[in-house]
């Protein structure tokens, strides 16, 4: 059955709206400041409350995860992410499972103050190959830490990849400039490159040809 993707820009942030039968999923919340073109973009595509079967959260990043519990309580929708990233949405804090130093272990402290961030407990937490299809949804969840160590890739079964900030998109597809575990994340890269990865819709930047990247790409060298 074919998907019907809509991308949701929230300014330097995306999520995308899935339809499918009648039946809407999320990728991503975005900032809880841009809540309302959020629910602009919902209601364009027909999707009112009650009617958000699930919200995927790629990681716990507060820019992605910022209208969450404002889902739950407005749409009914079940918030999905992977346990890994758990204690960012519950405690509001970006520095959980990483090693933020200097002026970005400051910005992780401000930031919930500064982006009217609400906590919240995930209603679901995804593992590594969870089969989608049971909410309705052709799509696998494949776990790919680097840029955080619970970062998940939501694939669809036509290939369409919606990778949080693992990539950065178009017009120049790169990894994402900001990576927790260098190793960790070109490790995911490699386990794409064995995958039907054909589309790539990033956090940030534009859609592009999974192909585009890998043209650009060069893996580290490993050995002695």
């Amino acid at each position: 059955m074919s998907l019907q993707i809509t991308t949701i820009d929230l300014g330097i942030v995306n999520c995308y709206l899935i339809a499918c039968d009648k039946e809407f999923f999320l990728i991503d919340s975005g900032f809880a400041l841009r809540r309302k073109a959020l629910e602009g973009a919902l209601r364009a595509a027909g999707c009112q409350p009650g009617g958000l079967r699930l919200a995927l959260i790629t990681h716990g990043d507060l820019d992605h995860t910022g209208n969450c519990a404002y889902l739950q309580e407005h749409y009914g929708a079940k918030i999905a992410m992977h346990s890994g990233d758990a204690g960012m949405a519950e405690r509001g804090d970006m520095g959980v499972g990483r090693r933020p130093e200097g002026m970005r272990k400051l910005v992780f402290k401000l930031s919930p103050f500064l982006l009217a961030f609400r906590s919240f407990s995930p209603d679901i937490l995804l593992n590594d190959g969870d089969d989608l299809s049971a909410y309705g949804l052709d799509a696998r969840v494949y776990h790919l830490p680097g840029h955080s160590s619970g970062s998940i890739g939501i694939l669809t079964g036509e290939g369409d990849l919606f990778c949080g900030d693992l990539l950065y998109g178009s017009p120049n597809p790169s990894l994402h400039f900001i990576v927790d575990q260098p190793a960790q994340a070109h490790a995911s890269l490699a386990r794409l490159r064995t995958l039907n990865v054909r589309t790539v819709y990033p956090g940030h930047g534009g859609p592009f040809a999974f192909e585009e990247f890998l043209e650009n790409y060069t893996p580290p060298q490993t050995g002695g």
